[in-house]
């Protein structure tokens, strides 16, 4: 067999050989109170190893109890998938060890997954509509989490020693399966995006998890696999794991699709094998053999029943479900009077809940898109960030609005207010005061300014005194650069008319 190598192919040069298989593993913690099989509370940022019962460490002699909250949970998530909920389903053990699985097993579900053969249609960035078949939703439980230290990446390649935290070890989780997915071709990359998009946008919508893709709420696992051209046979698969952000899987499918080529074409086979992302690179280096579910050994959990469902059941979790966010999007979109191509900016910068909140808490739809789409959306990429966690809120841009209709800052200083917003200096009101960025309207010192302006340039005036009033622009960019941008542009336009005689 000949050696696989990080060698890449372009993108281009890929598609015109290949054609590939896709398929996602999403993983969503549930937010429940309390974890899966413990009353021990699921909460994320506290001290490491406080959050566990014997349960979860898997001492010798307990006996789990499963979360009922979490059942249910996982049918809204089924509903809401199209999928059929299964009318008797119970747990498995998966045994694996690793060091953060107390248990050296995972309680899982195997052959009689909770949901099953669901659909979703997936809106790419040009209103194209792909459907994507579920294959299962099925419940199981997180395991830990390991800090790796020693290392310059704080990944376990590099590390000296790691550290095990067991807080996660038992969160409730719905791990969601795809079938094989043909036929994106080209697009491949932006289906995986709007795929993992769309499911984050349906858990969060339906507020089982608070969806949050950097604490690992959110987690896909991304399986690349390429067929020649004009065959059906699909090719051998790759894993890459834990990818934590819509860009990144979009970039993860992309590399294993242009490394994987060169693989074939250089006459060499893919192996099967997890891999891992690598964000600072924009690759995914090689991780452990994919093992398949014989190796796992599943068998029936022998400390839980199976749980049973019924038709009033699922009918009245049914009628507990939000406003799907497909049918929410084509109502908000009316209610704001927003062309297409607009809505789908909008959407395609995930920031329609931010506009919708920012409209909700009173700021028209115009000014709430204009600050959303532009300066808020500019500081994100500055700072590489996602825009939820640049840390400017909806109730943040209402006020930024109300100190424009008070003339209090102009929207030039409203840019820098953001700034410091995002900067963590506070709430906009309380920054203008601590850096005395209101708009300048004492006309003395703005004729004191205005006058300089004047003086300074002689030809400009020469040409509005003889009519050419726009001209007057000229003469409001020297005002502004000495009140450091926080005059009032309408307010210095009247004044140099007034000094110079002019009217409109």
């Amino acid at each position: 067999m000949a050696a696989v190598t990080d060698e890449v192919l372009t993108f281009d040069e890929a598609m015109a050989q290949y054609e590939p298989v896709l398929g996602f593993e999403v993983h969503v913690e549930l937010n429940t109170r309390t974890k899966m099989f413990s009353s021990a509370p699921n909460g994320f940022g506290d001290e490491p190893n406080t959050n566990v019962t014997p349960v979860d460490l898997g001492l010798p002699g307990v006996l789990p109890v499963v979360n009922g909250k979490a059942v249910e949970y996982s049918i809204k998530l089924g509903l809401a998938l199209n999928c059929q909920i299964a009318e008797v389903c119970g747990f498995a053990r998966k045994n694996y060890f690793y060091p953060d699985t107390p248990k050296n097993f995972q309680t899982s579900q195997y052959d009689d997954p909770i949901a099953h053969d669901g659909w979703l249609d997936v809106e790419l960035e040009d209103g194209t509509v792909f459907r994507v078949e579920i294959e299962r939703a099925h419940m199981e439980e997180d395991a830990g989490k390991l800090t790796h230290q020693g290392g310059a990446s704080g990944r376990i390649q590099d590390a000296a020693s790691s550290l095990v935290d067991y807080n996660r070890a038992g969160v409730p989780l719905v791990e969601i399966v795809t079938k094989p997915i043909t036929g994106a071709g080209e697009r491949a990359a932006e289906l995986a995006k709007a795929y993992v998009t769309q499911i984050r946008d349906i858990v969060k919508n339906l507020g089982i998890s608070d969806a949050r893709m950097e604490r690992g709420n959110v987690r896909c696992d991304a399986n690349v696999s390429l067929m020649p051209k004009g065959t059906t046979v699909f090719g051998t698969r790759t894993e890459t794991k834990n990818v934590n952000s819509t860009r990144a899987v979009a970039h993860a499918v992309t590399y294993e699709i242009q490394r994987q080529a060169a693989v074939l074409s250089s006459g060499g086979t893919v192996t099967q094998e997890t891999r891992h992302w690598q964000e600072g690179t924009r690759t995914t280096t090689s991780g452990r053999p994919k093992s398949d579910a014989d190796d796992y050994r599943y068998f029936p959990e022998p400390d839980l029943v199976p749980i049973h469902t019924n038709a009033e059941w699922i009918e009245r979790l049914r009628a507990e479900l939000p406003e799907p966010p497909a049918e929410r999007r084509k109502r908000l979109q009316a209610d704001w009077g927003f062309s297409d191509e607009e809505f789908r900016d909008v959407v395609n910068a995930g920031v329609l809940d931010e506009i919708a909140a920012t409209i909700e808490a009173g700021a028209s739809a115009s000014a709430a898109r204009k600050w959303w789409m532009g300066e808020i959306a500019r500081l994100a990429n500055l700072a590489e960030k996602d825009i939820a966690e640049l840390g400017v809120t909806p109730a943040d841009v209402v006020e930024v609005e109300a100190l424009i209709a008070e003339k209090t800052i102009n929207d030039k200083l409203a840019k820098q207010v953001l700034g410091f917003v995002a900067d963590g200096e506070g709430a906009p009101r309380g920054i203008v005061e601590a850096r005395s960025l209101a708009v300048v309207s004492d006309d003395g010192a703005l004729n004191a300014a205005v006058e300089a302006a004047i003086a300074e340039n002689p030809g400009v005036v020469d040409k509005i005194k003889a009519g050419k009033l726009q001209a007057i622009g000229a003469l409001i960019g020297p005002v502004m650069k000495a009140t450091r941008g926080q005059a009032d542009a309408a307010r210095v336009r009247e004044i140099v008319m007034e000094q110079l005689g002019v009217s409109e």
